[in-house]
């Protein structure tokens, strides 16, 4: 069987996830790229085929397939652990990457957007409040000192907890929560 998948189908199964946090976002991004709402549902029902078969690639052979050859793959050692960063480039978010965690073994453990080496995040606004899609995971502990990173709460999820001030100085705690590693919304933490 083959898969009629391309950067722009693998861009529209990241905003499938990212509507729903979103969805204006999302739907602007879906149109820019060409497709309709309809589109877009078929695309990640066809991904969701392509990942379940027996026949398709695994791995990072599976998103080769998809993307074509990596940007770059580095290196990243942990303790004894040796990892690899596979990242590609995707047209939709001009300063960042999409990487894929290869761990030991050949098993991808993260599938998620970072930060282009030599970009920036941008500054913060007025309100302090990071802006949806303007900030990955990777650049909260640059911005916030006091980031804690928590347990996924779905996979391709990401929640954060950091410390923001009010109007008078008193910190108050807010979550972050990413798709694919996209700052989708930041809240006050009750």
């Amino acid at each position: 069987m083959t898969w009629a998948f391309g950067v722009a189908e693998f861009e529209l199964v990241l905003l499938r996830r990212m509507a729903d946090f979103q969805p204006g976002l999302a739907e602007r991004a879906r149109a820019g790229l060409g497709f309709s709402a309809t589109d877009m549902r078929q695309v990640n029902a066809d991904w969701q085929r392509f990942v379940r078969s027996r026949t398709a690639p695994r791995g990072v052979a599976r998103f080769r397939a998809v993307l074509g050859p990596q940007t770059a793959v580095l290196e990243q050692r942990t303790g004894d652990l040796t990892s690899r960063l596979h990242r590609w480039f995707l047209p939709l978010w001009p300063d960042l990457l999409f990487e894929a965690v290869e761990g030991p073994g050949g098993g991808v453990w993260q599938e998620w957007l970072v930060r282009a080496p030599g970009t920036n995040p941008p500054p913060l606004p007025p309100t302090g409040t990071p802006a949806p899609w303007q900030y990955v995971v990777g650049d909260l502990p640059r911005l916030f000192p006091n980031v804690v990173h928590l347990p996924e709460d779905a996979p391709h999820r990401w929640v954060s907890r950091f410390a923001l001030p009010d109007d008078s100085g008193t910190m108050y705690l807010h979550r972050a929560r990413f798709a694919y590693g996209l700052l989708q919304d930041v809240s006050p933490v009750d």
